[in-house]
Protein backbone atom coordinates (compact mmCIF):
# COMPACT_ATOMS: atom_id res chain seq x y z
CA UNK A 1 0.00 0.00 0.00
CA UNK A 2 1.20 3.37 -0.70
CA UNK A 3 1.25 5.82 1.58
CA UNK A 4 0.67 9.44 -0.52
CA UNK A 5 2.65 12.45 1.88
CA UNK A 6 4.56 12.28 5.05
CA UNK A 7 5.47 15.30 5.13
CA UNK A 8 1.50 16.80 6.07
CA UNK A 9 1.61 19.09 9.20
CA UNK A 10 0.10 16.62 11.08
CA UNK A 11 0.65 14.25 13.90
CA UNK A 12 2.10 11.21 12.75
CA UNK A 13 2.55 13.21 9.09
CA UNK A 14 -0.14 11.57 7.16
CA UNK A 15 -2.98 13.07 6.07
CA UNK A 16 -6.36 12.51 8.18
CA UNK A 17 -9.90 11.87 6.85
CA UNK A 18 -13.20 10.96 8.12
CA UNK A 19 -14.34 7.71 7.44
CA UNK A 20 -17.82 6.46 7.44
CA UNK A 21 -19.17 2.59 7.71
CA UNK A 22 -21.77 2.38 4.25
CA UNK A 23 -24.16 1.22 6.70
CA UNK A 24 -24.71 4.61 8.27
CA UNK A 25 -24.61 6.21 4.54
CA UNK A 26 -27.12 3.58 3.64
CA UNK A 27 -28.97 5.24 6.91
CA UNK A 28 -28.88 8.62 6.39
CA UNK A 29 -29.71 8.22 2.49
CA UNK A 30 -32.79 6.78 3.62
CA UNK A 31 -33.45 8.89 6.33
CA UNK A 32 -33.06 11.87 3.62
CA UNK A 33 -35.80 10.04 1.17
CA UNK A 34 -38.02 10.36 4.03
CA UNK A 35 -37.22 13.92 5.10
CA UNK A 36 -37.77 14.79 1.35
CA UNK A 37 -41.29 12.58 0.88
CA UNK A 38 -42.33 14.38 4.26
CA UNK A 39 -41.56 17.77 3.52
CA UNK A 40 -40.93 18.02 -0.24
CA UNK A 41 -37.99 20.34 0.92
CA UNK A 42 -34.24 19.21 0.12
CA UNK A 43 -31.21 20.13 1.50
CA UNK A 44 -26.87 19.54 1.28
CA UNK A 45 -25.50 17.76 4.10
CA UNK A 46 -22.28 16.90 4.82
CA UNK A 47 -21.99 13.01 6.03
CA UNK A 48 -19.26 11.85 8.33
CA UNK A 49 -18.37 11.26 11.67
CA UNK A 50 -16.81 14.46 12.67
CA UNK A 51 -13.76 12.70 13.29
CA UNK A 52 -10.51 12.11 11.49
CA UNK A 53 -8.18 9.36 11.29
CA UNK A 54 -4.52 9.54 9.64
CA UNK A 55 -3.64 7.40 7.22
CA UNK A 56 -1.09 5.38 9.62
CA UNK A 57 -3.77 5.10 12.18
CA UNK A 58 -5.90 3.13 9.19
CA UNK A 59 -3.19 1.10 8.66
CA UNK A 60 -2.36 0.04 12.48
CA UNK A 61 -6.15 -0.32 12.71
CA UNK A 62 -6.35 -2.74 9.71
CA UNK A 63 -3.02 -4.68 11.18
CA UNK A 64 -4.66 -4.80 14.57
CA UNK A 65 -8.08 -6.98 13.16
CA UNK A 66 -6.61 -8.94 10.45
CA UNK A 67 -3.26 -9.72 12.70
CA UNK A 68 -1.70 -9.01 8.81
CA UNK A 69 1.05 -7.03 8.74
CA UNK A 70 0.60 -4.37 6.38
CA UNK A 71 3.67 -3.99 3.31
CA UNK A 72 3.27 0.20 3.26
CA UNK A 73 5.96 2.52 0.87
CA UNK A 74 5.84 6.20 1.92
CA UNK A 75 5.57 8.20 -1.30
CA UNK A 76 5.34 11.81 -2.32
CA UNK A 77 2.06 13.59 -1.34
CA UNK A 78 -0.29 13.82 -4.37
CA UNK A 79 -0.73 17.76 -5.39
CA UNK A 80 -3.87 19.64 -4.28
CA UNK A 81 -4.38 16.78 -1.35
CA UNK A 82 -4.71 18.75 1.96
CA UNK A 83 -3.44 17.93 5.19
CA UNK A 84 -7.42 17.31 6.62
CA UNK A 85 -10.85 16.40 5.48
CA UNK A 86 -13.11 15.61 8.32
CA UNK A 87 -16.89 16.47 7.80
CA UNK A 88 -19.31 18.38 10.18
CA UNK A 89 -22.40 16.30 10.32
CA UNK A 90 -24.02 19.12 12.22
CA UNK A 91 -26.88 19.97 9.94
CA UNK A 92 -27.75 16.09 9.28
CA UNK A 93 -27.99 15.52 12.67
CA UNK A 94 -30.09 18.77 13.18
CA UNK A 95 -31.86 18.14 9.76
CA UNK A 96 -32.57 14.43 9.52
CA UNK A 97 -31.94 13.41 13.24
CA UNK A 98 -28.69 11.22 11.91
CA UNK A 99 -26.30 10.23 13.85
CA UNK A 100 -23.66 7.66 12.61
CA UNK A 101 -23.41 3.93 14.80
CA UNK A 102 -21.68 2.30 13.18
CA UNK A 103 -18.52 4.31 12.09
CA UNK A 104 -15.64 3.69 14.56
CA UNK A 105 -12.69 2.63 12.40
CA UNK A 106 -12.16 -0.32 14.47
CA UNK A 107 -15.83 -1.64 13.34
CA UNK A 108 -15.14 -0.27 9.61
CA UNK A 109 -12.22 -2.51 9.03
CA UNK A 110 -13.66 -5.09 10.63
CA UNK A 111 -16.78 -5.60 9.08
CA UNK A 112 -15.04 -4.63 5.61
CA UNK A 113 -12.66 -7.97 6.77
CA UNK A 114 -15.75 -10.15 7.98
CA UNK A 115 -16.59 -9.53 4.20
CA UNK A 116 -13.73 -10.32 2.47
CA UNK A 117 -13.67 -13.60 4.94
CA UNK A 118 -17.24 -14.70 3.50
CA UNK A 119 -16.01 -14.36 -0.28
CA UNK A 120 -14.16 -17.80 -1.80
CA UNK A 121 -12.62 -17.57 -4.75
CA UNK A 122 -13.75 -20.02 -7.42
CA UNK A 123 -12.61 -21.65 -10.77
CA UNK A 124 -12.91 -18.51 -12.97
CA UNK A 125 -11.61 -16.19 -10.46
CA UNK A 126 -14.20 -14.79 -9.41
CA UNK A 127 -14.59 -14.12 -5.78
CA UNK A 128 -18.55 -16.04 -4.74
CA UNK A 129 -20.25 -15.92 -1.47
CA UNK A 130 -20.16 -18.36 0.98
CA UNK A 131 -23.10 -19.34 2.07
CA UNK A 132 -22.42 -20.34 5.71
CA UNK A 133 -20.70 -16.61 6.51
CA UNK A 134 -23.07 -13.64 6.73
CA UNK A 135 -22.31 -10.32 5.29
CA UNK A 136 -21.07 -8.78 8.55
CA UNK A 137 -18.96 -12.40 9.03
CA UNK A 138 -21.83 -14.17 11.07
CA UNK A 139 -22.04 -17.56 10.74
CA UNK A 140 -24.96 -18.71 9.37
CA UNK A 141 -27.02 -21.69 10.28
CA UNK A 142 -27.41 -24.61 7.07
CA UNK A 143 -31.35 -23.65 7.02
CA UNK A 144 -30.73 -19.70 6.76
CA UNK A 145 -27.74 -20.38 4.67
CA UNK A 146 -30.54 -21.13 1.33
Amino acid sequence: MEIYGTDYPTPDRTAIRDYTHVMDLAEVHVAALRHMLKSQENAAVNLGTGNGHSVRQVVATVERVTGHRVPVRETERRAGDPPELVADPAKARELLGWRPRHSSLENIVQTAWNWHNSRRPTLSGVNQARPDIGPLGEARSHASAA
